[in-house]
């Protein structure tokens, strides 16, 4: 069965068009969430007026990354504790919605990007496994966004804004914005296409819960690297996000509907942790086992 789950960043913190049926408060083995997970419902489009409460009805998960009233900064976030609240609800399929900045030239603010491509620009601060405790693993990681979903979503999006498919996403630490040399260095040595500062550890956790990641990225900015426009600010990406919301919540409903009626992909981020493991299992400590069982157990 096919489930998605949304963790929408800035500016995203609730969806529109999509009816609340039930709040989640969440515990895991590694604590609580960034807020309780709503369980939304939205009738398939063009199913009808009554769609929604009927067979053609889909349900999907939703998360606020910064928590409602965006209370958490990007190093604060328990993402652990969100990708695994996801995977115990049911959730196969994993949409990440971030505001970022644009480094490449042809993307514009407001234009939708979807990225294949993660460079990891964070400082070490942010837990970003299940193992330990006794238990090693490694997963595949070269292609750090499902191919499969991420078609899914570019398709969507090009229906409601200009969309860039493919790129390279640097993920800064934060909470401050980059230098000009930084900038500079992105795009001239990276080739990078935005930057932002949540895609890591997130997707890292995904791959290893073994859920369908991709990312729906908003571009709000041109970082600092483009003097003609100014550095960048929050109250100007906060304008920019206010109206791309809209295209988002579009893509978002567009996606609930599609995924309700197609079956489960074999792209291989479904069992990615099955064959990561590479501790003895006769040495494994029981409590890792409980630890990570709805992992594991793929």
């Amino acid at each position: 069965m096919t489930v998605l789950g949304v963790i929408g960043g800035s500016g995203v913190y609730s969806i529109k068009g999509a009816t609340v049926a039930r709040e989640h408060a969440i515990e895991t083995a590694f604590g609580a969430p960034s807020d309780k997970v709503f369980e939304l419902r939205v009738a398939v489009r063009d199913a009808g007026p009554d769609a929604v409460n009927g067979a053609h009805g889909s349900r999907f998960f939703f998360l606020p990354r910064h928590g409602l009233g965006h209370r958490l900064l990007p190093s604060e976030i328990n993402y652990r504790a969100n990708i695994l609240a996801m995977k115990q609800l049911g959730v196969t399929h994993l949409l990440a919605v971030s505001a970022v900045g644009i480094l490449a030239d042809g993307i514009h603010p407001g234009d939708l990007v979807v990225p294949d491509q993660i460079f990891d620009r964070t400082k070490g601060v942010r837990p970003s496994t299940f193992f330990g405790g006794g238990i090693v693993g490694h997963v595949s990681f070269g292609k750090p966004f499902c191919g499969v979903l991420s078609r899914q979503v570019a398709m969507s999006a090009k229906a409601h804004g200009t969309t860039r498919s493919g790129g390279t996403y640097v993920c800064m630490e934060g909470p401050q914005f980059s230098t000009r040399a930084e900038s500079l260095f992105y795009r001239e040595q990276l080739s990078a296409s935005v930057i932002g500062m949540t895609a890591l550890p997130e997707a890292k956790l995904a791959r290893e819960a073994g859920l369908h990641y991709a990312m729906l990225a908003l571009a709000t900015d041109y970082d600092c690297w483009n003097e003609h426009e100014g550095e960048v600010s929050a109250d100007a990406v906060v304008a920019v996000v206010r109206a791309n919301v809209a295209k988002a919540n579009n893509v978002i409903l567009d996606l609930a509907s599609a995924l309700n009626q197609t079956p489960d992909q074999t792209c291989g981020c479904a069992t990615a942790a099955s064959r990561a493991v590479m501790t003895d299992p006769s040495r494994i400590p029981p409590e890792a086992l409980t630890r990570l069982a709805s992992i594991l157990n793929q």
